[in-house]
C-alpha cells in the first residue's frame, strides 16, 4: 500500500471521506491517522513536495544538510515515510481556496465543499470532512527600513538554505525573539554564514512571568536544546541585549542596522538583516471557512476556538497543529493524529472506546511534549514596543504603503476595527490579503481605542483565500456552488418584495 498520487484536477474524485489542507507535520499525521482507519483521504499542500515549512525539503537533501540543520529537522523523515506508505491520496502544488457548507440537492449527503487549483485548472470537489494543517506565519515586524532590499524574515533564509541550500554571503544580523532566532543562528553559523551579531529584543519583564514555569521547562526537552543552542551562538556571535529600538537604514539598500541598547545607539554596517519575532496561527483558511477565533494574551494573536478533539466552531472542519495555536514540530505532529482519529470517529470507523485507547498514549506524549511551552511563550512574548510601532513613518501595510502614523490620522473619523480601515486606506487589500499587517493594524487601533485587541477583531477574510487565474475560472462550471466558492454570495434575481438581495 502506497500514497496515490494526484497530478490534476481530473484525478481528483467526486467526494472524499476526508480532506487535509497542510502537509507538515500535523497535517501528514492526521492523513496517515484517518488513512490507517479506514478513511478515503485527500492531502493538498501548495509546496511540491510533504513537509511543510519545518520539514520543507527533506525528502531531497543531503546527508549534509540534514546534519547541519540538526535531528529535530530529520526527525521529519519518519512522519513523511509513514504517511507515503499509507492509502491516502496526496496532491502536491495544489491550493485550496474555498471550504464552505455543501448545500446539497435532492438525495444528496451534506458535508463540505472545497474549491481546489493544480496545473492550470481548478475544481470544486466534496468532503465529509476537513482538517486544517496550514500550520503559521512569521509575526509582523514593523521596524522603520524593513521594506528595505536587504532585508528580509529569519524564516525566508530558512526556507532558502532548506531547498536550494543558500547561505547569505556578507555580514549577517538577525534580530528579533523566539527560539527560531537562536536556531537560524546556529544553523548559519554551522553553514559557514558571516553573522557579526544577534540581536535580541525579548523584554526583560517577560523573564518573571516565564520564571513560574521554569521547572517544567528544564525538565522539558526544550530545556537542554535551547542551552546548547545558546552556548554555540555565544560562541560565533556578538549577542546584544535590553534592545529598545531598532531600525533599518540605507540609501535604496540596506547598509546599516540601527540599534539602541542599554549602553547606547549603535550602528552596525550590515549586508543582510534578517527578522523574526516568533510566529502565529496562519487563519486565513479557517476564517474564510467561518470558524470563531478568540484573541490570546499570552500568545498575543488571534486563534481558532478548537475542543479537545481539533473540532471548530464550523460542522465538519477541524484544526491540528501551529494552525489552532503555536505548539512547535512535535506537538503538531501528535496534535495531527488526535485529529485523524476523531474524524475517523465522526464518520463511524471508529467507536468512541477505539477513539480513546488510541489517543491515550498520543495524548501523554504531548503533554510531555508541551511541557515547555508556557515558558515559551511568557519569555519570548514580543515587546509593545516591535509589535505596534510607535514612529507615524513606519510602513505597517507592505503592499498599499501605509504607515502607522496614516492608520492613527483615520481615528477620529470613527474607525472602530481593521475592516473599516479597509475604505479609508485599503490596508489588508493587497496581495499578502493581511498575513503581514492584520495583527500590526489591530494593535494599534486597540491601543488608540483604548480597548483589547478582541474587542477589535480581525480582518474579514473573503474566499478565495489563494489568486485563482481567469483560467481556472473559466474551467469552473457555471453554478451557483462555484459563484458562492469564488465570489462568497450568489446574486438572486430581483422581486418587487425584494429589490436586491443576497446570499
Amino acid at each position: 500500500m502506497s500514497v496515490h498520487p494526484v497530478n490534476a484536477v481530473s484525478d481528483l474524485e467526486e467526494i472524499y471521506d476526508l480532506l487535509v489542507v497542510g502537509a507538515g507535520p500535523a497535517g501528514l499525521s492526521a492523513a496517515t491517522a484517518a488513512a490507517e482507519c479506514g478513511l478515503s483521504v485527500l492531502l493538498c499542500d501548495d509546496n511540491g513536495s510533504p513537509g511543510g515549512q519545518i520539514y520543507r525539503g527533506i525528502t531531497e537533501a543531503s546527508a549534509a544538510t540534514k546534519s547541519r540543520l540538526g535531528k529535530d529537522y530529520a526527525a521529519g523523515e519518519g512522519i513523511i515515510t509513514r504517511f507515503l506508505a499509507s492509502s491516502a491520496s496526496y496532491a502536491a502544488r495544489a491550493s485550496v481556496w474555498s471550504i464552505a457548507p455543501h448545500e446539497p440537492e435532492t438525495g444528496e449527503a451534506s458535508g463540505l465543499e472545497a474549491g481546489v487549483s493544480l496545473a492550470g485548472a481548478a475544481r470544486l470537489i466534496r468532503a465529509r470532512r476537513a482538517i486544517l494543517a496550514t500550520g503559521a506565519l512569521e509575526r509582523p515586524f514593523p521596524i522603520p527600513g524593513w521594506t528595505l532590499p536587504g532585508v528580509m524574515t529569519a524564516g525566508s533564509a530558512q526556507i532558502a538554505m532548506k531547498t536550494a541550500g543558500l547561505v547569505p554571503s556578507g555580514r549577517t544580523v538577525i534580530a528579533g525573539t523566539g527560539p527560531l532566532l537562536y536556531l537560524l543562528a546556529s544553523q548559519l553559523i554551522g553553514a559557514g554564514a558571516s553573522v557579526i551579531a544577534v540581536i535580541d529584543t525579548t523584554p526583560n519583564g517577560n523573564k518573571r512571568r516565564a520564571l513560574a514555569h521554569a521547572i517544567d521547562f528544564v525538565r522539558s526537552a526544550y530545556g537542554l536544546k535551547g542551552a546548547r543552542l545558546l552556548a554555540q551562538v555565544h560562541r560565533h556571535a556578538r549577542v546584544i541585549r535590553n534592545v529598545t529600538a531598532l531600525g533599518a537604514a540605507g540609501d535604496g539598500s540596506l547598509a546599516e542596522v540601527v540599534v539602541t541598547h542599554r549602553g547606547g545607539t549603535e550602528r552596525l554596517p550590515a549586508d543582510l538583516l534578517l527578522l523574526h519575532q516568533g510566529i502565529v496561527p496562519n487563519l486565513n483558511l479557517s476564517l474564510a471557512s467561518g470558524c470563531a477565533s478568540d484573541w490570546s494574551e499570552r500568545q498575543a494573536t488571534f486563534t481558532p476556538t478548537v475542543d479537545g478533539w481539533c473540532q471548530t466552531s464550523m460542522p465538519g472542519i477541524g484544526i491540528a497543529g501551529d494552525a489552532g495555536g503555536i505548539i512547535g514540530a512535535e506537538g503538531s505532529a501528535l496534535h495531527g493524529t488526535l485529529a485523524g482519529l476523531a474524524a475517523a470517529w465522526r464518520l463511524g470507523r471508529l467507536s468512541e472506546r477505539e477513539r480513546d485507547e488510541r489517543a491515550a498514549p498520543v495524548r501523554a506524549i504531548l503533554r510531555s511534549a508541551l511541557r515547555g511551552r508556557p515558558f515559551i511563550d511568557e519569555l519570548f512574548r514580543p515587546s509593545d514596543d516591535f509589535r505596534i510601532p510607535a514612529n507615524p513613518g513606519t510602513i505597517v501595510c507592505r503592499c498599499e504603503e501605509v504607515t502607522a502614523g496614516a492608520i492613527r490620522a483615520t481615528m477620529p473619523l470613527g474607525v472602530r476595527g481593521p475592516n473599516q480601515m479597509k475604505a479609508y486606506l485599503r490596508c489588508g487589500m493587497g496581495p499578502c490579503q493581511g498575513r503581514l499587517c492584520g495583527l500590526t493594524v489591530t494593535e494599534i487601533i486597540a491601543q488608540e481605542r483604548g480597548v483589547t485587541p478582541g474587542e477589535v477583531g480581525y480582518y474579514n477574510v473573503r474566499t478565495p483565500i489563494k489568486p485563482v487565474t481567469l483560467k481556472e475560472l473559466a474551467a469552473l462550471p457555471q453554478s451557483d456552488s462555484a459563484i458562492k466558492a469564488v465570489a462568497g454570495f450568489v446574486e438572486k434575481p430581483v422581486s418587487a418584495n425584494h429589490p436586491q438581495s443576497h446570499v
